[in-house]
């Protein structure tokens, strides 16, 4: 591994340690393709790139731009530091050099101000860019509105400030010339099924001011960008997609952690963790000088690792470097996050511990190495994180840190399917009459609706009125659709998913905001008794209360983690597809899911055992979404019956597994969907399992799902059937999102009961 071996072998330097590695993939370097520069671009700017180092575009970089200025709507899906930026800054910047406006949406706030500072840097007299965020001063908002030409802003901030106000705007929307989407392939889901509703909205006020922008899209890798393209904004779409530009050389290693000598939930076999992994790497990284970003997936878990690497290098006596690791995630407040990202593009932070707040292109160079602890959910962003890394040309080092989780375990076992796969294709539902009905009424307020309109909204757009006519949100009259409330209608779409308000999070001593969670999500997070992370300080959660939205919270150091349990049932509302095999049956429909948080559990921090359950009083939420569900005709579970298998435990075991194995076939995180198995269900009198989408109106998940329903589950049975354990453990059947506690779960259950399901005889 070249550079890094030493580092490595020091860190595993024992056989035992050593055999975690289960494959390292070398990633040649390559040279890039330079062009000339557009002849249309202007001097002034082509003065300034040279001037910062810039001499010549790379190929790529110059088609997209060429197709954009001559007003094609474009999607630019290369790789990371492939130079997106710089191919719609060509177009944009020549836009506003005659007097036109650029809008430019980012999906997080970092990534926006990393934007700005580029923009501030080029120093042209007639580019004024300004970013428009929750953030900005409410003194800065009517000089943006009156001056800008070149406006970041994000999904959010269009959604309820600039299109509820777009006659504030007027000036600047007649002359918006480009709308640039950057990180696209972000827009996902119910989040991307928001975010096509809000660029179809601003497509309509343009036309209100007679504009007509082009849309300028900057993806990662992705399988038809064009066709996602098209679903975000309604509009056909170009793609670039050869990557011109150079590539530095990366070691792609994948780890497994050692299995430990404790036992965890049900006396399962309990794997060191994926954090305390990836904070020994960190700290060994980091005593070595090597800068390094370590992805979490939790907030929780950048903040552990963070912790755990400084207690690393103070243990080994590196007090001096203690200082020098950092905790970076969403919730903190912007002052703290601005401050962070320039302590690491200075070079002073050797380790950063982040959620993927910092995955997209926020320009930090010279970062040496990344760390990922656990799956990122997606191909797409997998290859994002790794190519943070390496961004001065030199050789870059990629570790994947596998959770105990089945796909985790799958993954580090078969790297054909990481390095032999192209990325997926973005899903999402632009047509979700819960998310469509939202922002007919916002639409509605802004220009009242016409019936040439409605093309533009998708086929869905005439039922859905109806039913908003009907439910007194909307009245028709002759010219169109008015909004009949005197409450704003942008308030009616939670465009990030649904999670509710947000609920402040307060220390009790102080009064100080720490952070905000979603409603929805905090429930789980920061009900009575959590324990909560903040910038390397652990509290508990003295009381939740959802009518105000706080939750208060108070210092402490508890030894223990806390973890959410919850009971689910689900009613099947209507079934729109169904494929049988032999005497099992697989179906796509419309489901009810009621959903209640009942307790919690501790959980000893170092082993994952379980030290007590405490009860909690919440609400129950209920939500209508979309499931995929087998079902295994009386004769199939006869014949398992007379085999001894236990059906419950082969069903909830199964489910489980494929939860986890979904992501490999679908763009999403096993966090995003739900399942829930019986032996019996009422609605169809059968043993069944269900896998469904956790938004409301579904998320195109489990209709993903039902559509690779064969090679899903055959991968969900040979993630079980290989796993090293005896009975079952998190690598295979094991949940850490179980309602139940993981009972009953039978290992060898489920792998009978997929053979049944799976057979066609």
């Amino acid at each position: 591994m070249n550079r890094w071996e030493s580092t490595l072998r020091r860190l595993w330097r024992d056989d035992t340690r050593t055999s975690q590695v289960t494959h390292v993939e070398h990633l040649a370097g390559g040279h890039g393709v330079r062009q000339d520069w557009p002849g249309w671009t202007p001097p002034s700017l082509l003065e300034r790139l040279t001037e910062l180092g810039i001499t010549a575009p790379w190929s790529h970089q110059v088609d997209a731009a060429n197709l954009a200025h001559a007003g094609d709507n474009v999607i630019i899906a290369t790789g990371t530091a492939s130079g997106k930026s710089l191919a719609f800054l060509l177009p944009c910047a020549s836009a506003v050099a005659d007097g036109d406006s650029v809008l430019y949406l980012s999906p997080t706030k970092a990534l926006a101000a990393d934007q700005q500072r580029a923009l501030d840097e080029l120093g042209l007299p007639w580019l004024r860019a300004a970013t428009y965020d929750g953030d900005t001063p409410a003194e800065q908002r009517a000089w943006i509105r009156a001056h800008a030409n070149y406006v970041l802003t994000n999904p959010d901030m269009l959604h309820r400030a600039i299109l509820g106000r777009h006659s504030a705007w007027s000036r600047f929307l007649r002359r918006l010339r480009y709308i640039v989407v950057d990180e696209s392939h972000r827009y996902r889901g119910v989040f991307g099924s928001h975010v096509a509703q809000i660029m179809r909205r601003l497509r309509r006020v343009c036309a209100h001011y007679r504009s007509d922008p082009t849309f300028i899209l900057a993806s990662a890798t992705t399988a038809t960008p064009q066709d996602s393209a098209r679903r975000l904004t309604g509009l056909p779409v170009r793609a670039v997609e050869t990557d011109t530009s150079p590539r530095a050389a990366v070691d792609f290693v994948l780890v497994e952690p050692e299995l430990t000598d404790q036992a965890g939930e049900n006396g399962a076999p309990v794997r060191r963790t994926a954090t305390a992994e990836t904070a020994d790497l960190l700290a060994a990284l980091a005593a070595e000088g090597v800068r390094t970003l370590a992805f979490v997936r939790s907030r929780r878990g950048a903040e552990l690792v963070a912790m755990s690497a400084r207690r690393a290098l103070g243990e080994a006596g590196r007090h001096d470097l203690t200082g020098h690791v950092a905790a970076y995630r969403a919730g903190y407040l912007a002052a703290d996050r601005r401050a962070l990202e320039e302590e690491l593009r200075s070079g002073r932070l050797l380790g950063l511990a982040s959620t993927n707040a910092l995955e997209l292109g926020v320009d930090i160079t010279g970062l040496d190495a990344v760390l990922m602890a656990g799956w990122p959910g997606t191909l797409a962003s997998l290859w994002q994180q790794a190519g943070r890394a390496g961004r001065r040309g030199g050789e870059a080092l990629a570790v994947f840190v596998a959770r105990d989780d089945p796909l985790d375990t799958y993954l580090v076992h078969h790297p054909e399917a990481i390095f032999g796969r192209t990325v997926e294709s973005t899903v999402l539902d632009p047509d979700n009459p819960y998310v469509l009905g939202p922002h007919l009424c916002a639409a509605a307020e802004e220009v009242p609706l016409t019936t040439e309109d409605l093309d533009i909204f998708g086929p869905a757009a005439p039922e859905v009125l109806d039913g908003l006519v009907r439910d007194g949100m909307l009245r028709r009259r002759p010219r169109g659709w008015y909004w009949t409330r005197r409450d704003r209608a942008c308030e009616l779409a939670d465009i990030r998913g649904g999670g509710g308000s947000p609920v402040q999070i307060v220390d009790f001593e102080s009064g100080q905001l720490l952070g905000t969670v979603d409603e929805a999500a905090a429930h789980s997070t920061v009900h009575e008794g959590a324990v909560y992370l903040h910038q390397g300080l652990t509290y508990v959660v003295e009381t939740l209360d959802l009518e105000e939205g706080i939750a208060l919270v108070r210092e402490a150091e508890p030894d223990y983690g806390t973890w959410a349990r919850d009971v689910t049932e689900i009613e099947i509302l209507s079934t729109l597809r169904s494929q049988r095999w032999g005497t099992a049956a697989v179906h796509f429909g419309e489901v009810s899911v009621t959903r209640q948080v009942v307790s919690y559990l501790k959980r000893d921090l170092r082993t994952g055992t379980v030290l007590g359950e405490q009860p909690l009083d919440l609400p129950r939420r209920t939500l209508r979404s979309r499931a995929m569900w087998w079902t295994v005709e009386q004769d199939g579970t006869e014949r398992l019956r007379a085999e001894g298998v236990e059906l419950r435990g082969a069903a909830h075991a199964a489910e489980h597994a494929a939860i986890g194995l979904l992501p490999l076939f679908a763009t999403c995180d096993r966090w995003d969907i739900g399942g829930v198995s019986t032996a019996l269900h009422a609605d169809t009198g059968l043993l069944t399992v269900f896998v469904y989408d956790g938004h409301e109106g579904g998320a195109g998940f489990a209709e993903r799902g039902y559509a690779a329903a064969r090679d899903w589950l055959t991968a969900t049975r040979e993630a079980i059937a290989t796993c090293e354990c005896q009975d079952g453990c998190p690598s295979c059947i094991q949940s850490p999102k179980c309602g139940n506690g993981n009972e009953p779960l039978s290992k060898s259950g489920a792998l009978r009961l997929l053979d049944e399901v799976l057979s066609e005889v």
